[in-house]
């Protein structure tokens, strides 16, 4: 509604003939001085706090630039009149009248009206060049220098922000809305004339393009109503002026409890996820509970996509028995979640079979040259274009009237024939066709789904509103966000997806995403990206998830690690290795698991009690910065303990590496390396890690003499890349190239204990023949307490 009456009143302000106050713009906030030339040039980026000029100086900085026949076209000439209109003038006689809207902490900008709307097939806002280049916030569109921040920010759906670098408008980056340069950086966004229908590169979902394929017109989606706000201010106003500009502009501004998502301590916290039945909801309930957890979160609950159905055997009461789980999990302060696929279609949901839907998306049609009936296995078609598309093309569907047809290939030469065929696939009903009927070429993925176009998705929204409100479930991800290239209308159509789901649902729905977007941000509560599903804690992802953690930061989103996995022989070592990290960065997480897993692990109680120890004082700001820069370092260990009431011990492990490597020695000669371990700390037992190193070969049998006192001899095999940690008073864990455990060796006797001081440890191992690995050994100590508390 605020949208449509935006543009009601700038179309009035369009219209008035009004006097200009000047050939030139200097537009004032409380901090911030936006200066535009009698050519549409901005000419000053202006600090007024720090008297700083920040635009970057030889750069072209045109405030509005157009698209026409291929051809990209700055403004020259501007007029300013005095009801805050300003008019743009461009080369082939087109004039654009843009509203200026002046406020205490930015400057609105939006295209009130064209006077050739139909030549305009694009417009871009910028590129602004700015001279700050320390911290770029490619999607938030903020960049700041440690002293200012200067910002855009989209006022609606279509106005996408980045650089249009193809004809959908999407863009597959992480985000270019401000954008890292040589000489500092640039800010950019920009709005597409959609009112046309076009043939184009839909390069949707990144498995894959479909060259050609025609997106139809949005009625009335013309470049009028494109909008921004440019703002500068201090560097430690930027988040809150964000939030002023929501408000003021009409932006969504979700809020939790009364504060705003982009404040709110409750943003970014961990959770538990685990595929919950109506059965097992108690169990798993108690899991998230005991560890403190913010939510459970169903990882696969939907039998069909596109209407999702719950899976029956799961949720045999429907949307009922889910409501009991949620009401369940609302009387002990938690929230239920639910793993969802955005727009993707299922080829069991009722948009497909009996009856598909005739709005599932097209990657592009051709025409039936014959008549075929109900059992032709070969159907003539008048092209090859679409249905030869080997690069993506997961299904081989197309649809005929009400049924679709799938097909291995189609000939390379005319007459064009689909070969094969497999009449009334996905449970839809096998006819006879005329020649002339459309042949659709369904657009699919490697998931095995089909596709809403523009106008269905509306409907899929509404169906994912109707199960949160139905339920209550609170939280959710836009896992397959991209899903929304499949309409051609790229980075507006996820933006408009998100931005209707919000406005449909009746309660506050935390949720995350595949993707990061400009205006899907002012919706968005985090980004948790990570999977755990390559390795073990360690080895999965983890360089990706650490690279991820400056991009968060850099964007206002709360620090998040992605997802780690729960298993049957997950150690309270490896979880307290993943915990120390989440504490060095500040960042929440997700932990995966299975009730069979939850079940079955031995140490689940103490792993629970681990993860709420660990998250209470993260969140509670007791380490401090030196203790999270170790806690950051992936090589250090640590240990915590909560000590009373906001209080905690924190132990870190002190470590020594050496290297064992294979020799040819004489005969007669001992075998084996001797190292001196210094134990700085007290009394306790022996703890080592042996690894494995190399590409080739396997050691045996691996050999401790501590002190020319004990043996510790272990009968076991490493192949190349694989490792053992010793845990406990007499459990060694080996574990597979991949971080996972393989096996559990339990000792006769206990480990040996080493005390405060120097110790002599000779160790040796057995190679099998061929080119051994090296063996990398750390025998660790644990160290003395270091007290930390709350708010520390």
């Amino acid at each position: 509604m605020y949208y449509r009456l935006l543009i009601a009143a700038l179309t009035v302000a369009a219209g008035l003939q009004t006097a200009p106050v000047s050939a030139q713009a200097v537009l004032d906030t409380k901090s911030f001085r936006i200066s535009v030339s009698d050519k549409g040039r901005v000419t000053s980026l202006f600090d007024r706090v720090h008297d700083h000029e920040y635009l970057a100086e030889g750069q072209p900085a045109p405030l509005l630039q157009i698209g026409s026949a291929g051809v990209l076209l700055p403004p020259d000439k501007m007029v300013m009149h005095e009801d805050g209109t300003m008019v743009l003038h461009f080369p082939w006689r087109i004039q654009v009248t843009v509203l200026v809207r002046k406020r205490p902490g930015h400057v609105a900008f939006t295209l009130a009206s064209v006077n050739k709307p139909d030549v305009v097939e694009k417009v871009i806002w910028g590129p602004y060049p700015t001279s700050i280049g320390r911290t770029v916030g490619e999607f938030v569109g903020v960049v700041r220098d440690g002293v200012f921040a200067i910002g855009i920010q989209s006022l609606n759906p279509k106005t996408v922000g980045g650089y249009p670098i193809n004809q959908e408008g999407a863009v597959f980056s992480r985000g270019i809305t401000a954008e890292k340069k040589d000489f500092g950086s640039v800010l950019q966004a920009f709005s597409l004339n959609r009112s046309k229908p076009r043939k184009i590169m839909v390069l949707a979902l990144g498995e894959g393009s479909f060259p050609n394929m025609p997106v139809p017109p949005i009625e009335g989606e013309t470049v009028v109503g494109s909008s921004i706000a440019l703002f500068g201010v201090p560097e430690d106003q930027a988040l809150l002026t964000i939030g002023d500009i929501e408000i003021a502009e009409g932006l969504p501004h979700p809020e939790i409890n009364g504060e705003w998502i982009k404040t709110s301590p409750e943003t970014g916290r961990s959770y538990l996820i685990a595929s919950f039945t109506e059965t097992t909801i108690d169990t798993l309930l108690d899991c998230a509970g005991r560890a403190g957890l913010m939510s459970l979160y169903h990882g696969h609950p939907f039998s069909t996509w596109g209407h999702f159905d719950l899976i029956p055997e799961q949720f045999p009461n429907g949307y009922a028995g889910m409501k009991r789980c949620v009401e369940k999990a609302e009387a002990r302060g938690m929230r239920l979640g639910a793993h969802v696929l955005s727009n993707f279609i299922t080829t069991n949901d009722p948009f497909v079979t009996p009856v598909p839907d005739p709005r599932l998306a097209l990657t592009g049609s051709g025409i039936l040259e014959d008549d075929i009936d109900a059992s032709d296995t070969v159907i003539p078609v008048s092209t090859d274009e679409y249905f030869n598309n080997t690069r993506a093309n997961w299904l081989h569907s197309v649809r005929i009237g009400s049924e679709i047809v799938r097909y291995r290939t189609v000939t390379e030469e005319p007459p064009y024939r689909l070969l094969d065929c497999l009449r009334g696939s996905f449970g839809t009903e096998a006819a006879s066709h005329k020649k002339g009927e459309t042949v659709g070429k369904l657009l699919d993925h490697a998931y095995k789904v089909f596709f809403p176009n523009w106008e269905m998705q509306k409907d899929l929204g509404g169906n994912l509103a109707r199960f949160f409100n139905e339920t209550g479930v609170s939280q959710m991800d836009f896992d397959g966000h991209e899903g929304c290239y499949a309409t051609g209308q790229g980075d507006y159509a996820m933006s408009l997806f998100a931005r209707e789901f919000y406005d449909n649902v009746d309660h506050v729905v935390v949720n995350g995403s595949s993707r990061s977007n400009h205006y899907y941000w002012h919706i968005n509560h985090y980004l948790n990206w990570g999977e755990p599903w390559y390795g073990g804690f360690r080895e999965s992802m983890q360089t990706y998830r650490i690279n991820n953690q400056d991009l968060l930061s850099r964007n206002f989103m709360p620090n998040m690690l992605g997802w780690y996995l729960l298993t049957p022989t997950t150690s309270l070592a490896e979880m307290e290795w993943m915990l120390a990290r989440a504490a060095g960065y500040s960042a929440g997480f997700a932990m995966a698991t299975g009730i069979e897993a939850v079940r079955r692990n031995a140490d689940l109680g103490r792993l629970l009690d681990a993860i709420r120890e660990w998250e209470r004082a993260r969140r509670a700001g007791a380490f401090s910065a030196g203790q999270r820069e170790r806690l950051q370092d992936a090589k250090n260990e640590f240990h915590l303990e909560a000590a009373g009431d906001g209080v905690w011990n924190l132990h870190q492990y002190h470590i020594q590496e050496y290297t064992y490597r294979h020799q040819v020695r004489q005969p007669g000669e001992p075998e084996g390396d001797t190292w001196v371990f210094d134990n700085p700390h007290g009394k306790q037992s022996f703890c080592f890690t042996i690894m494995a190193e190399g590409e080739t070969g396997a050691l045996m049998t691996p050999q401790f003499e501590i002190d020319n006192y004990v043996t510790l001899s272990l009968p076991v095999r490493l192949a190349a890349g694989e490792s053992l940690v010793s845990e406990g008073k007499n459990t060694i864990r080996v574990y597979d190239v991949k971080g996972r455990q393989r096996d559990l060796i339990v000792l006769a006797q206990p480990l040996p204990d080493i005390t405060t001081g120097e110790h002599r440890i000779l160790y040796t191992c057995g190679f099998e023949a061929g080119d051994p690995p090296s063996v990398i050994v750390q025998i660790k100590a644990l160290g003395p307490a270091e007290r930390v508390s709350a708010g520390q």
